[in-house]
């Protein structure tokens, strides 16, 4: 497709202050409408065939480890296909979560096409930001359905109120990780939330340190899910923590130096 003939994601809205609320109290909200059926319906296809095209998982299920069964997950797509870059880079996204997290301008850390199997594995209780070398906690993920999608599809679901102590475990998602936060969130009682529905263009926002899950996808239905995180502007790069830290460093900051800006080319302003 030629980018022309692409909708443009480009204007702003204000989002009402109950959703800005539910975000800064809770760490994370359901945005609904994000985008139109027609524009889902232009992007979809899209997105959807750079996924095919990139997707290096070859392993049927039952080889796969309990995060290969979790979803099939093809990074950064805006670097290698025009079209899904007009999708990460839209203003409109990007503006919402800035708004939700009171900055003036976000910068991007990656995209993520997360797309659950009929059949997948549940993906295990974790946090995000255990993965991000950054100094900053102003970090949000969009979680965006291309297709409509209920709870027995894998709805991403949220330990509410979870996400203001940073980093818990030194877990990766894994089975580890889900007992450990499980245990962990049954103990402080957070309230276990998730949508029932979300039609296409629904987005769920999260910060980086929100525990959060999803069951598998026990429908005959690809779960069809498109993440960008943003990272407020401003943010900086921290000593790496741990081999996954040292991995996104190379990979998602460009290898920049330790306490240097996250602005590297991988990383553009978006608004």
């Amino acid at each position: 497709m030629n980018t022309q003939t692409l909708p443009e994601l480009n204007d702003t809205r204000q989002l009402p202050a109950d959703i800005v609320n539910e975000f800064r109290e809770k760490g994370h909200t359901l945005v609904r409408g994000v985008l139109s059926t027609e524009e889902v319906e232009a992007f979809r296809p899209v997105i959807t065939n750079a996924a095919e095209k990139y997707n290096t998982e070859k392993r049927s299920m039952e080889e796969r480890d309990t995060y290969g069964k979790a979803f099939l997950q093809i990074m950064n797509l805006w670097r290698v296909d025009e079209d899904t870059k007009k999708y990460v880079f839209a203003k409109r996204f990007a503006k919402i979560a800035a708004d939700l997290l009171g900055v003036e301008n976000v910068r991007l850390y990656h995209d993520q096409a997360l797309y659950k199997e009929p059949g997948g594995g549940p993906t295990p209780w974790h946090q995000d930001q255990y993965y991000w070398p950054i100094d900053s906690h102003d970090t949000v993920t969009m979680w965006m359905p291309l297709v409509d999608i209920d709870v027995d599809m894998g709805m991403l679901t949220f330990a509410s109120n979870s996400f203001d102590k940073g980093a818990i475990f030194d877990n990766e998602i894994s089975d580890a990780s889900e007992t450990a936060f499980d245990d962990y969130v049954k103990q402080h009682g957070f309230n276990i939330t998730c949508a029932e529905t979300m039609k296409a263009g629904d987005a769920t926002f999260h910060r980086g340190f929100t525990i959060h899950k999803a069951p598998g996808n026990n429908s005959d239905t690809m779960r069809e899910v498109m993440t960008v995180i943003y990272i407020a502007d401003g943010a900086k790069i921290t000593e790496p923590k741990n081999k996954y830290q040292v991995d996104d460093h190379r990979k998602w900051l460009d290898g920049k130096p330790v306490g240097g800006f996250v602005d590297s080319e991988l990383n553009p302003k978006l608004l």
